[in-house]
């Protein structure tokens, strides 16, 4: 049995002939150049890790554009010594330090008004703008299959919630779910329509095997608006991607969102969405309970990244592998990954080792 039918296989409930296990969120860059100075040998090629690990082929998202064409012009707005601000690629004035990794401060967002929704969508948001789709996309495709890659379509950024976070800024986001709610659902309609026209096209030169949606809407305490807002705002857009994904045979829909997920499961499920990812344990997510209560959500992560850090140990990963264990049990819907990117404070050593124990378990 492939990844492929491993994966789809596992999703629909069908047997499978083991789990699956590959690194669907890859390494922080510093992880990257860490380990390569611990003395591990790593190419640049897409899912290289996978390879220097001799984990599955994984899924493979495709190369197809579906945010802002042309994207904002990333800029240098001002120089502040230690800090400078610029303008990414998304048109969000950010604070960056010159000399740290620090997340960059928002200062700006690009959408403040009606005007400024409209001219943003005539002028970036048209689905039929030639090169969204790559003229190298059907040697992607003929590699993917080669590899029996299970293919996506949608990654980070893009969301209901989360693009219009990017667009709008986190907090006048959530008050304009009170203050201007036709504005937001006409955004979020809109959205919806201008993915789901690409992925029309992108169907006539692959098979989609998942639709992936990025929100990034909750924290440690729950998500930024309650499950209600969820099924009025988001459910019937979701409503309408699982239409399609039923109607063109694509097997998974997936949300990526991070921090405690529990009130979010049920209403995301009721519309349509049958895979989440990546159930941050520090957040309080447990994925054991959450797979006794939705046994047909497959679950992929919650293991705790931070039992791979300096300071932990074998005995760390071991305890968290034996709290994970009932999800390796046949019929269960689990892809064991870490609860996030891997982090520059992981050594090669724990790393290894840590590879090493899941295959045993597989």
């Amino acid at each position: 049995m492939n990844n492929r039918e491993r994966i789809i296989n596992l999703v629909k409930g069908e047997p499978v002939d083991r789990k699956p296990f590959f690194l669907y969120f890859g390494l922080w860059g510093e992880t990257a150049e860490r380990w390569k100075k611990e003395g591990l040998s790593l190419s640049d090629e897409p899912y290289a890790v996978d390879r220097a690990f001799g984990l599955d082929t994984g899924i493979w998202c495709a190369p197809i554009d579906l945010g802002y064409f042309p994207a904002f012009k990333e800029e240098i707005v001002e120089d502040r010594g230690d800090t400078f601000v610029m303008r990414n690629h998304l048109g969000i004035l950010q604070l960056v330090h010159k000399h740290s990794a620090v997340f960059p401060h928002h200062l700006e967002n690009p959408v403040k008004c009606r005007e400024d929704w409209i001219r943003l969508r005539d002028e970036r948001l048209n689905p039929d703008t030639p090169g969204r789709i790559p003229d190298t996309i059907d040697e992607w495709v003929r590699n993917a299959e080669k590899n029996h890659a299970v293919i996506q379509i949608g990654s980070y950024p893009y969301g209901l919630f989360g693009t219009l976070r990017d667009m709008i800024g986190v907090e006048n986001l959530l008050y304009w779910f009170y203050d201007e709610p036709e504005l937001i659902a006409e955004m979020m309609d809109y959205l919806t329509i201008f993915w789901l026209s690409i992925y029309e096209k992108a169907l006539e030169h692959m098979r989609i095997d998942v639709i992936h949606i990025w929100e990034d809407m909750s924290g440690k305490s729950g998500p930024l608006i309650s499950p209600a807002m969820i099924r009025e705002f988001m459910a019937p857009n979701y409503r309408r991607i699982r239409d399609f994904a039923d109607k063109h045979g694509i097997p998974i829909m997936v949300v990526d969102t991070d921090g405690n997920v529990t009130q979010m499961i049920e209403p995301f499920m009721e519309a349509g969405v049958n895979m989440m990812i990546p159930f941050e344990v520090q957040a309080g997510c447990d994925v054991v309970e959450y797979a006794k209560k939705y046994p047909d959500l497959l679950i992929m992560g919650g293991f705790d990244k931070r039992v791979l850090w300096d300071g932990c140990g074998p005995e760390d990963i071991d305890k968290e592998l034996e709290r994970l264990k009932p999800l390796f049990a046949p019929g269960v819907k689990y892809c064991i990954a870490p609860d996030h990117l891997v982090s520059p404070e992981t050594s090669l050593a724990n790393f290894t080792y840590f590879i090493e124990k899941v295959k045993t378990m597989l």
